[in-house]
């Protein structure tokens, strides 16, 4: 197989083809194209509904989209399952197929549904490809943006086709570092977010998961920080920072697991001297 993630198959375990590389990348631009881009800044009223609360939105977008996601992917890879935020909201027993042997796509449709229904241009279309708890590939979309960003295990991550690279902060730099709201959170997790709340780290609240993942692929953002662990957030978005040269950590240490069991909150980082310095902030607490 060649270098350029852009191209070739994704690796699957064993003998099995896997699917193009650039057959998904079409798949996820088409799913956007279709049933996304359409409804950006046109969606009725009676299309945006609460799942649950009122910081827990789902639109007609979301769900046409991750459909016509789940029909277009299986049929690239037959075999495999999908794990899908719409799909898991409507049957929970879905997400035990992390777990299994079997290739899984898991599908964000609408990552940023907040700054989707706002008519913000801030908001993607997250895949990844997993099997037996590993990723293997990922698909970041910011269709309103013409943001493209691939990632493919052992192969480097490219944005629109340029490689990407993390790099690592300036020595002594204030880190910038994204985070999940702690109100949103229990106590314990709220303690330790408030670890972030010191000099040398410039905080703030987190946009769509996808989006700041990307930012710190691209070294605009040096770490994110995140007390939850649902799969559709975070999938994509790790194997891209870990393909551009960056690492994750859970509050233990270890890595985190896409089936779950985290100790949270946990980070991701331009590198792993950095993704130490948040975990040390996270450990202190507020």
């Amino acid at each position: 197989m060649i270098d350029d993630p852009v191209y070739g198959t994704v690796p699957l375990r064993g003998t099995a083809q896997g699917p193009g590389v650039a057959a998904v990348e079409e798949a996820v631009r088409k799913a956007a194209a279709d049933e996304i881009l359409p409804r950006f800044r046109r969606l009725a009223a009676h299309e945006v509904l609460q799942k649950s609360g009122p910081h827990d939105l789902v639109t007609v977008a979301d769900r046409r989209a991750e459909e016509h996601l789940t029909a277009t992917l299986t049929e690239l890879l037959p075999g495999s399952v999908v794990v899908g935020e719409e799909s898991v909201h409507a049957d929970p027993a879905r997400y035990d197929a992390l777990g299994g042997d079997a290739p899984v796509w898991i599908i964000d449709p609408v990552d940023g549904t907040r700054q989707f229904v706002r008519g913000e241009p801030n908001f993607g279309t997250l895949v990844a490809l997993a099997q037996g708890g590993e990723l293997l590939a990922s698909w970041t979309y910011a269709p309103a943006l013409d943001l493209m960003a691939i990632a493919v295990r052992g192969r480097g991550a490219v944005l629109n086709g340029v490689p990407l690279r993390s790099g690592a902060p300036e020595p002594g730099a204030v880190l910038k570092v994204a985070h999940s709201h702690p109100d949103y959170t229990d106590e314990a997790q709220k303690n330790a977010l408030l670890g972030l709340g010191c000099p040398d780290i410039e905080a703030r609240p987190c946009g769509a998961a996808g989006l700041e993942y990307l930012a710190i692929a691209r070294g605009t953002l040096d770490a994110v920080a995140f007390n939850w662990e649902l799969a559709w957030d975070h999938a994509a978005g790790l194997l891209l920072v870990a393909e551009a040269g960056g690492t994750q950590m859970t509050l233990t240490g270890e890595p985190y697991r896409i089936t779950g069991g985290n100790a949270l909150p946990f980070t991701a980082a331009r590198d792993a001297a950095t993704a130490r310095r948040v975990r040390e902030r996270l450990l202190a607490g507020g």
